[in-house]
């Protein structure tokens, strides 16, 4: 079983600005209720017990909410200095973990998966598991391309009427940037889409409701949508 999760919670929000301020993005209300909340409290119905949160912006608020006990899940904090792009945070917060294989997850998006059917796929300690969610009409996200068992490609943003995007939820090993020699880097650019042609990208497909509260638009659609996490 996967116990532990790493949720990437250091975010401004900039492009929330106009509609939340003052709190970091995951802090967000939904229905009156922040956005790690529901995050949280879903992961640990999926069997999470222990929780790194990556913080940055306004890590004090994240912390006084959550503490390093909350509803029975261990808590612990990886707050970055400086800002370490998405790469580097994971790399960071992954050396606060205690198991092997770790359930990496962004802190302003939600899917409804299976931590089981994760837990069940084999993955050797330089491999990833990318959890990718079938969408159509859209533009926003960038498309991911696969064979039967590997990703093969990403794709820039561009309009697409039916495709893959990737979820944002990943399954590895906390070994996995042991190697690694950049201290700031971006996980989606100078990782996955350097070094997607070694197959080292497996995936499993999800149809689960899906939400990134990222922008205005979809930051409206949650409080009707997101209702019953």
């Amino acid at each position: 079983m996967i116990t532990e999760a790493l949720i990437l919670a250091g975010g401004f929000g900039t492009r929330l600005n106009s509609v939340v301020k003052d709190v970091p993005k995951p802090l967000a209300p939904v229905n009156g209720t922040p956005f790690l909340t529901i995050l949280i409290r879903y992961l640990a119905s999926q069997g999470i017990k222990r929780i790194i949160l990556s913080t940055g912006y306004k890590y004090e608020l994240i912390q006084s909410l959550y503490g390093s006990n909350y509803e029975g899940l261990e808590i612990v904090y990886a707050v970055e200095k400086e800002p370490l792009g998405t790469g580097g945070a994971i790399a960071y917060g992954l050396s606060f973990a205690q198991t092997d294989r770790v359930l990496v997850t962004n802190g302003d998006s939600i899917i409804r998966f299976s931590l089981c059917d994760m837990a069940k796929e084999p993955l050797a300690d330089n491999e990833i598991l990318m959890l990718l969610k079938p969408m159509k009409d859209f533009d926003r996200y960038g498309s991911v391309q696969v064979d039967e068992k590997r990703v093969t490609a990403f794709a820039e943003k561009s309009f697409v009427s039916s495709g893959l995007i990737n979820s944002g939820v990943y399954l590895l090993h906390r070994n996995l940037f042991s190697d690694c020699n950049m201290h700031k880097f971006s996980f989606e650019t100078d990782f996955l889409e350097k070094r997607v042609g070694e197959g080292l990208f497996r995936y499993l497909i999800c149809e689960g409701y899906f939400i990134d509260i990222g922008i205005p638009e979809d930051y409206a659609a949650a409080q009707q949508t997101l209702t019953s996490f």
